[in-house]
């Protein structure tokens, strides 16, 4: 799970990047994603120590979570930009790929937990 949280906020930074420059960096809220990324990856590089691992992997997931809420708004948008109608389509297409990264990288972790109980390797 360490390299996937790292992974996940690096894409994370990558979006919330393209989305702020995609705006004109007019919008701060573009940056979203990437703070939400700069977080995930530090928690990762956190993760990385032994003694810290599972807090840390739990506080990336606690994240994520707030993540696929805080993107769960804008996606309500997703119909009008389909019909090439929404108001701020880049937005919407932020707020989309940082759901599907938080939403994934949630299924990861549970998956990795419940891997853990059963005394497998989930990481």
């Amino acid at each position: 799970m360490v390299l996937i949280t790292r992974s996940i906020g690096a894409v994370l930074i990558l979006v919330g990047l393209a989305a702020y420059l995609g705006t004109g960096m007019e919008s701060v809220t573009a940056l979203a994603p990437a703070v939400l990324g700069v977080l995930l990856l530090v928690l990762g590089l956190l993760a990385g120590r032994e003694h810290l691992h599972r807090h840390m992997i739990h506080a990336a997931l606690v994240l994520a979570l707030f993540g696929l809420l805080a993107s769960a708004m804008p996606l309500m948008d997703l119909p009008a930009l389909f019909a090439g109608e929404a108001e701020r389509p880049g937005a919407v297409l932020a707020s989309a790929a940082m759901a599907l990264l938080c939403l994934a990288y949630l299924v990861l972790g549970v998956r990795s937990f419940k891997a853990a109980r059963a005394g497998t390797a989930g990481d």
